[in-house]
């Protein structure tokens, strides 16, 4: 196997990680919020959590060093319109997902709190929620549209 199939192979399944695992554990986190168990949601906070820590977390590492591998590889310049905007949205994805790490764990802590003491989930919970699901979109539509600019490498400008 040549160093282009090798790193391509690298790139594109530290990507399917990257994107499975963060819309796995979104719909699972999301699913569980609207169903409204406290124990149910501790539950799936704590396994999103260590979902990206375990797999989304050296995926967001890899992909940039795969990807930049293959550029040198390939040939590619950064910046050749496709790639750039790719590294634009890589980085629009990355300021959503950085948040949405940090509230993943106040949710975490939240419900943890809340079975701890029996108690129901306060307000700030349903704020984190919130903010949650909003930073989640435009992070999916980035990780979408990237997807298409590695396949299609369209000239755009």
């Amino acid at each position: 196997m040549n160093a282009y199939v090798a790193l391509k192979f690298v790139h594109v399944l530290s990507s399917t990680l990257l994107f499975g695992t963060g819309l796995g554990t979104a719909f699972h986190m999301w699913m569980t919020h609207r169903g409204g168990d406290v124990r149910a949601i501790a539950s799936a906070a704590r396994l999103t959590v260590r979902a990206d820590w375990y797999f989304t977390t050296p995926a967001v590492i890899v992909q940039p060093l795969s990807g930049f591998a293959l550029m040198h590889v390939a040939g590619f310049v950064w910046t050749q319109s496709w790639l750039l905007l790719a590294l634009i949205l890589y980085l629009i994805a990355g300021a959503c997902w950085v948040p949405v790490v940090v509230l993943q764990q106040r949710v975490q802590r939240i419900a943890a709190a809340a079975v701890e003491c029996g108690e129901s989930l306060p307000p700030i919970y349903y704020r984190t929620m919130r903010l949650w699901f909003l930073l989640g979109w435009p992070a999916f539509a980035a990780v979408v549209i990237t997807f298409w600019l590695m396949v299609a490498k369209p000239a755009l400008w």
